[in-house]
């Protein structure tokens, strides 16, 4: 019974399309006619998208890719080849999906050459284990491909961008488990003070003894301009100044050195 309604359907969904073909392609029906045609040929998309589930993509997005790669074959078909019609809207469905994983599912983009190279060691790694009876070397590996040592390695480097560890993954066991993200190091603010401090030597040197004692009164001494004015023995105007002086030259001797 249920092989008779999938023939029924098939033979259904075989005269829609050649309806859609048969008419010329300035008529008015003929987009309706496709329309119709897709929708017959649909549950062969879902069903092609089913074979791939369970790899971590939502079958909805694989349904969606599946259907485009239906459209794909009704506009590329050729009835007059004499070609069938499943017989080729298959290998360009299932051509489809192959490419959404090739494309959408790394967490990490990584050139398409080593997306295919990862997939070449993999099938070499499957055919030199049964063939050497233990597990294959990269030498061995880049031997069977016809690639450098390095090429190899490159492949297996990019393999790891597939999938990316969650930062809650928990590491250890019982009371000494934490979690991934917990072992990664953050942002160390001493190591900018380091910098500005190797920056800033030099470019106090191109400052007079006077500037760079107000200068490090001021910023580093944290004095007011009242303080510094009572400790260098100028008005509270004149300290004003020369911090604004200071600052000027450092400030242009900074651009200047592209710092």
């Amino acid at each position: 019974m249920d092989t008779t309604v999938a023939e029924r359907r098939t033979s259904t969904a075989a005269d829609l399309l050649d309806a859609y073909f048969a008419l010329p392609v300035d008529h008015h029906g003929r987009r309706r006619a496709r329309e119709k045609a897709i929708e017959a040929w649909l549950p062969l998309a879902r069903h092609l998208a089913q074979r791939y589930t369970g790899r971590g993509e939502p079958t909805d997005d694989l349904v969606q890719t599946a259907s485009l790669g239906l459209v794909k074959a009704i506009d590329r078909f050729e009835p007059d080849r004499g070609i069938d019609f499943a017989g080729f809207a298959i290998p360009t469905i299932i051509g489809e999906l192959k490419r959404h994983f090739r494309d959408r599912t790394w967490s990490v983009r990584v050139p398409r050459r080593l997306q295919e190279l990862r997939l070449a060691i993999t099938t070499a790694e499957t055919v030199l284990t049964q063939a050497l009876g233990r597990s294959p070397t990269v030498a061995d590996v880049a031997a069977h491909l016809g690639v450098s040592e390095d090429d190899v390695l490159d492949g297996l480097e990019g393999a790891r961008a597939y999938r990316a560890s969650s930062l809650s993954t928990p590491i250890g066991d019982g009371g000494d488990a934490t979690e991934l993200g917990e072992l990664l190091g953050g942002d160390d603010p001493e190591f900018e003070l380091a910098e500005n401090r190797l920056v800033l030597g030099p470019a106090l040197g191109i400052l007079d003894d006077r500037e760079r004692r107000i200068v490090i009164l001021r910023f580093h001494g944290n004095l007011t301009q009242a303080q510094i004015a009572d400790q260098v023995g100028i008005s509270q105007m004149h300290v004003s100044r020369l911090i604004t002086r200071a600052l000027a030259k450092l400030r242009r001797y900074l651009e200047d050195e592209g710092a």
